[in-house]
């Protein structure tokens, strides 16, 4: 019995399906940790009404199926107590140990991630998942089990709710799951999430491929005994399988290439399981003799594999009646890397850890996926980086020397100079590939050697950014490209600065500078030279940081009037959805009736009227000390503790901050997720109250609330 196929799986199903791969198994844990389950999630039912808790029992048979270790299969049957049930983490540590703990709790930690939000919050929550990721990869094993159950039974949701987790199920889950290696589970996501998203594209793929079958008869059962005809011949021994492509595979090879599906020529797909890699060579062999191999469609992932241990032959060749056709041959070790990706690594059989020369070390993978994404320093660059990193097909060329680099589709010679050095990327001039000197935009194919001529004194060019593709090169270019403008900027900020000095009166020192830098929280005195003239920080509040007297003169600005831009005769006021504040940048959108609203430069609402450029007015903050009247919206997430609330509404106080409203939305027996809306006087003003509550130890999570739906 297999997980996939099993109905309602009891305790000695489970069981049993561990002991297929694992005799030693301790089986008493196994059943505590699922009465314990059981008992946390007694009266819990799933939309479909079934009761709660044959979702992570499915969950722990699926991870079954990749043989993995029994404290991943306990996870699974507890991954939702800690954040559904009266479970705490020190509970489940003193049941089932410290190791178990850490799991259930890292699982539960990325199922509170919400990773189709904005921005900002979505590079965040990524970042989070990657370290996740980091400290140990059976969490988010057991989050894609935990997630391909979901999306196995996601019919019974809110439409509106399986819209988004089929989203986000197809720009992360399904990706990730690919670049671990576990292409099945990819596939399956992906067909789950294009089955909510698109059913009629994909209602129409399956009724035309009953059409194929009924016309053609079963393909894949005679292209099948042709292959294993040819194999015989040549006396060589192995099990082939044969299946149709799911259909947003096909779909997506549609899109793609633009071609119809009476035009798509390769929509099945055969594995060719053999002992040893030379075999795999001697029935490609075979399988080239007497079948026309496709140009320009053949890897060999044996003599260069991924870097998730993925080896194979892959070669596409024209078969019966002209059919393309795509096989990869493999060995039984390859295979089980290739069914199991990473998970490979926690692989049991007959109760011992299985060896296998084929499985990567998951720390390594980790690493090289991470590699470079601390250098992506803003929210756009970092999504960019990573997305690029988790979603990219390889291609492995070559240096001089012969060393191989290995780079995703579509890299330029500027990527491989950069995948090289950064030095060596920053003062490229001209690249050779094959011998033959090309433009730096050329894009580069597998087996080609690549030569990259520099010179000293070349620095990047802004237009390498649309160049490059991958995520290292864009980061290194930007640096280098602020580095050029820092310089500028210093130069700016001295002068803007030494202005606003004598204004005051004051002597603008390199002490008086290095004292503002400390006070301010800057590095030193030439990054607030920068800072200045990039204007993310006033000569005006440096003179006053030093001085407090000469602040204490400047008139507060009037609320009724705290923007310059507008007509004597129109009306201002500050949009719901994004809450703007004095010192964020912003814009003006006339609306007929309500005069003139300010939103931040950054709000979602502005996207839907690009089209209206009638209605943008150019605004900006009055420069001066605005009163504290202007409500935020602040998403807190607080420990369920005596005294809690006291400490965070006291904190607000003393930051000289009024609270005109709270309420909570979310009560756990743990924690309490609260809105609470504050006055304040500018961005800066919220920063302080922010980094005065982040760092209070009872506030888990603090965020700027915005709503897009909320309209002026």
């Amino acid at each position: 019995m297999t997980a996939q196929g099993a109905g309602v799986i009891t305790q000695d199903d489970l069981i049993a399906l561990v002991r297929n791969y694992n005799p030693r198994t301790d089986e008493a844990l196994i059943r505590r940790a699922w009465d314990y389950g059981a008992q946390m999630h007694e009266g819990q039912v799933r939309h479909s009404g079934e009761p709660y808790f044959t979702h992570p029992v499915a969950v722990a048979a699926l991870l079954t199926e990749m043989r993995l270790d029994d404290a991943t299969i306990i996870t699974a049957l507890l991954h939702d107590t800690i954040e559904d049930t009266k479970s705490t983490y020190s509970e489940v540590a003193r049941l089932f140990g410290e190791e178990i703990a850490e799991l259930v709790d890292g699982v539960t930690k990325l199922t509170n991630l919400q990773l189709s939000s904005s921005e900002a919050k979505e590079a965040e929550n990524i970042r989070k998942l990657l370290i996740a990721m980091s400290r140990d990869l059976r969490v988010i094993l057991v989050k894609l089990a935990d997630r391909l159950h979901n999306m196995r039974t996601i019919r019974s949701m809110r439409s509106d709710k399986q819209a988004q987790k089929a989203r986000e199920t197809m720009d992360i889950y399904a990706p990730l799951a690919g670049r671990m290696g576990m292409q099945w589970m990819r596939e399956e996501l992906e067909d789950l999430a294009f089955r909510v998203l698109n059913p009629e594209a994909r209602n129409s793929i399956l009724r035309r491929f009953i059409t194929l079958q009924r016309e053609a008869g079963d393909v894949v059962l005679r292209i099948s005994a042709d292959i294993r005809h040819e194999l015989e011949r040549a006396g060589l021994q192995a099990d082939v399988y044969g299946r149709a492509k799911k259909p947003y595979s096909i779909w997506r090879k549609m899109q793609e290439k633009d071609l119809a599906f009476s035009r798509l020529s390769d929509i099945y797909g055969f594995r060719i399981i053999t002992e040893t890699a030379e075999d795999c060579y001697r029935i490609l062999g075979a399988v080239h003799a007497r079948w026309r191999a496709v140009p320009g469609r053949f890897k060999d992932y044996i003599s260069q594999p991924k870097t998730n241990g993925y080896r194979s032959i892959h070669t596409t060749v024209s078969g019966r009646d002209g059919k393309r056709v795509e096989i990869q041959i493999r060995t039984r070790e390859m295979h089980e890397v290739a069914e199991a990706g990473v998970a490979a690594h926690w692989a049991y059989r007959d109760g011992r850890r299985v060896e296998n020369p084929f499985a990567v070390d998951p720390a390594k993978w980790i690493s090289t996926l991470t590699e470079g994404f601390e250098t992506a320093e803003d929210h756009g660059a970092f999504l960019e980086h990573v997305k690029l990193e988790m979603y990219s097909d390889q291609v492995f060329c070559f240096t001089p020397k012969g060393d191989v680099i290995q780079l995703p589709r579509g890299a330029t010679p500027l990527d491989f100079a950069y995948a090289i050095h950064t030095r060596i990327g920053d003062s490229c001039v001209s690249a050779k590939v094959d011998g033959l000197r090309v433009p730096l935009w050329t894009r580069l194919r597998n087996g080609q050697s690549v030569e990259i001529i520099a010179a000293e004194g070349q620095r990047p060019q802004s237009s390498w950014i649309d160049i490059v593709v991958t995520g290292r090169a864009k980061s290194a270019i930007r640096r280098s490209l602020r580095e050029e403008d820092r310089e500028r900027f210093v130069r700016l900020g001295n002068e803007l600065l030494r202005v606003a000095f004598e204004a005051s009166g004051r002597e603008m020192s390199g002490k008086a500078l290095a004292t503002a830098a400390r006070m301010l929280n800057v590095p030193d005195a030439t990054e607030l030279r920068a800072r200045v003239g990039e204007a993310e920080i006033s000569a005006r509040k440096v003179v006053a940081t030093l001085y407090p007297e000469t602040a204490s003169a400047e008139p507060e600005i009037d609320a009724a009037h705290p923007v310059a831009g507008l007509e004597a005769d129109q009306g201002f006021r500050r949009a719901p959805c994004c809450q703007p504040l004095p010192g964020e940048r912003i814009v003006g959108i006339t609306y007929r009736g309500k005069g003139v609203v300010a939103h931040a430069m950054d709000c979602e609402a502005l996207a839907a009227l690009e089209d209206q450029p009638e209605r943008w007015i150019d605004l900006r903050w009055l420069d001066g000390t605005h009163p504290a009247v202007y409500g935020v919206t602040l998403d807190l997430t607080i420990s369920n503790d005596a005294g809690v609330l006291g400490r965070v509404c006291s904190l607000i106080g003393e930051h000289k901050a009024n609270i005109s409203d709270l309420r909570f939305i979310d009560r756990k027996p743990d924690f309490y997720r609260l809105l609470v809306e504050v006055e304040l006087r500018g961005i800066a003003h919220l920063h302080q109250v922010m980094t005065a509550l982040d760092a209070e130890s009872a506030v888990a999570q603090i965020i700027r609330a915005r709503d897009p739906s909320l309209q002026p």
